[in-house]
């Protein structure tokens, strides 16, 4: 598999050559910056930790060339920026015993421009070759721009392929922004309660982000742990730690579905979903 960009990489933690390390794929995290895969992915990640039978690989598309940066960090270049992102994000895939992970090195603003065809391409050779039966992605009402980017691009390139290809299923999961807005028929809860102390740890190798000005750390543990108690109102937690994310499924299955019109869709049934409590109780 060639990748067009010169900062492009494919890293294996255990050396296995690269075709067989990423035909092992069972769970797949595609995100557009180092870190993410950390902050929305972690549910694949556990679930493949130190089990043969399945392995998480993530994908980087960004070069992260346009993080903010203070304190020991305040002084890089972008350059700078892009290596040292780059390193944390391999010390992540080696921490968390990941199959791979692809550095994709693309611009922020190449991703955001439309149609960005070699970046779908991209994206479904890497589908080709890791067919994943699940998927963890952003959600399309993320608040960066980015973000949501790369979900689009994503969709199109799965679109683009045989449906033996598509995934069992692909969650669109919370960044910026969170999704406990989400009607309950709409929302995955994804138990991420086993090894705290792991996810913790593979958040913390991303150094320039947290160290340098994000406290990424303590604001994923919370949400996760709001997430747990706040499932269910109905009933006492369940687990520890929790992510919600959006059910993308639905736009696989009908080719015909456009992800503006089916994000509209959720959200107008979450607006319903209040104004019939409101009519209800007042």
């Amino acid at each position: 598999m060639e990748l067009r960009n010169r900062e492009a990489e494919i890293y294996i933690p255990d050396e296995t050559p690269v075709q067989a390390a990423l035909e092992r794929t069972t769970h797949l995290g595609i995100g557009a910056h180092q870190d993410d895969l950390e902050l929305m992915a972690t549910h694949g990640i556990l679930e493949s930790y130190e089990n043969n039978d399945e392995w998480f690989a993530g994908v980087v598309v960004t070069d992260g060339r346009g993080s903010p940066r203070s304190g020991p960090y305040a002084s890089c270049t972008d350059e700078e920026m892009v290596q040292i992102r780059k390193e944390e994000q391999k010390e992540a895939a080696r921490l968390g015993n990941y199959a791979g992970v692809v550095l994709m090195g693309y611009p922020s603003a190449e991703v955001k421009m439309p149609p960005a065809a070699k970046l779908v391409e991209e994206i479904q050779n890497i589908l080709r070759i890791t067919c994943p039966r699940f998927i963890y992605t952003h959600n399309p009402a993320d608040k960066h721009d980015t973000h949501v980017a790369v979900v689009l691009r994503l969709i199109e390139a799965l679109k683009g392929l045989p449906r033996d290809l598509h995934p069992q299923r692909i969650y669109g999961c919370e960044v910026w922004r969170g999704l406990d807005w989400l009607p309950d028929e709409d929302k995955v809860v994804l138990d991420v309660s086993t090894r705290p102390q792991l996810a913790e740890e593979l958040l913390k190798v991303h150094r320039s982000q947290v160290a340098g000005g994000k406290r990424y750390d303590l604001a994923i543990e919370g949400r996760k742990r709001a997430n747990a108690t706040f499932a269910d109102s109905h009933d006492t937690d369940r687990y520890t730690h929790a992510i919600y994310a959006m059910e993308l499924t639905p736009l696989l299955k009908d080719p015909e579905l456009d992800v503006r019109d089916f994000t509209r869709g959720v959200i107008s049934k979450f607006g319903q979903e209040v104004e019939s409590n409101l009519d209800k109780l007042k």
